[in-house]
């Protein structure tokens, strides 16, 4: 009996998915492609190696949509993240290590750049694979990768936080958040600490990034006067590699996730957007 095509396809969606979500920071937009590659396997035929086929596939359709995303986000309303990614309770389940904030330097790369290092140094693409993918010769190919590397400096000491001691440090910052005490929250803040919001233009949100312990401070302590009794904690999870967590403020479902170097907050990450919170509806 032949392979089944659905079975063979079937087995690759999940790592399809996370490429393409890599690729784009968006869930739907990586299911369209990743939908988009399944109805041209299906008019495939004489395919050698499926994996290697599917991958090249679903890499180049992320190109061409990469080429346009680039055009929205410069006109999007405030700062833009990538949709939150909740992440497994098994960490095992995890296919790589990048994390928010590293999604977040990968916006500062060409859609070349970004593909080679993504197929090269986190899927493990071969380099000569991954040359073939975005149609450039071996040498340009290392080329592209190694600039991709040095802009995110993905060789920079990083700090795993165990999951239980990430959903403590969330649960303590949300308590510190909705209680607006200085102390607690200047604890727990690095002196460069900064605040990034999306809201998408749809709800209330910060369109500039806030940079500053002392001026998060301030933020947090107006905050919890005015929301504090309306700030609801949902539940501690790990949002694209960082601690984090979900709430309600005001009403208003969000994400939180939180950066963390030896033991002090370092950066934040607000999504309100609700148009990339659908996954987390349940709530």
């Amino acid at each position: 009996m032949p392979p089944d095509p659905v079975a063979i396809f079937e087995a690759q969606r999940p790592r399809l998915l996370r490429l393409a979500y890599r690729m784009l920071g968006s869930h739907a937009e990586a299911e369209d492609v990743v939908q988009d590659a399944f109805l041209r396997w299906h008019g495939a035929a004489g395919v050698e190696n499926p994996p290697a086929w599917l991958t090249r596939t679903v890499s180049r359709l992320c190109l061409d949509q990469m080429k346009s995303a680039r055009m929205r986000r410069e006109t999007y309303p405030g700062t833009w993240l990538p949709e939150p990614l909740i992440e497994p309770e098994d960490d095992t389940l995890r296919p790589d290590n990048l994390t928010l904030s590293l999604m977040m330097a990968l916006e500062r790369l060409s859609p070349l750049e970004r593909a080679a290092f993504l197929l090269h140094d986190v899927f493990g693409q071969p380099l000569d694979e991954v040359a073939t993918t975005i149609e450039r010769s071996p040498s340009a190919t290392r080329q592209l990768a190694s600039r991709a590397r040095a802009h995110v400096q993905i060789d920079r000491p990083r700090y795993d936080v165990p999951r239980d001691k990430g959903e403590e440090l969330a649960r303590a910052f949300f308590e510190a958040c909705r209680s607006g005490d200085p102390a607690v929250l200047g604890a727990m803040l690095a002196e460069g600490a900064s605040l990034h919001a999306d809201g998408g233009g749809k709800v209330h949100s910060y369109p500039n990034v806030i940079t500053g312990a002392d001026n998060l401070l301030r933020l947090f302590t107006s905050l919890a006067r005015k929301f504090g009794d309306g700030m609801e904690f949902l539940e501690a999870t790990i949002i694209d590699g960082l601690p984090g967590y979900v709430s309600r403020v005001g009403g208003v479902l969000q994400t939180t996730a939180l950066e963390i170097s030896e033991g002090r907050i370092t950066a934040i990450y607000i999504t309100r957007n609700p148009d990339k919170l659908t996954g987390i509806t349940r709530h």
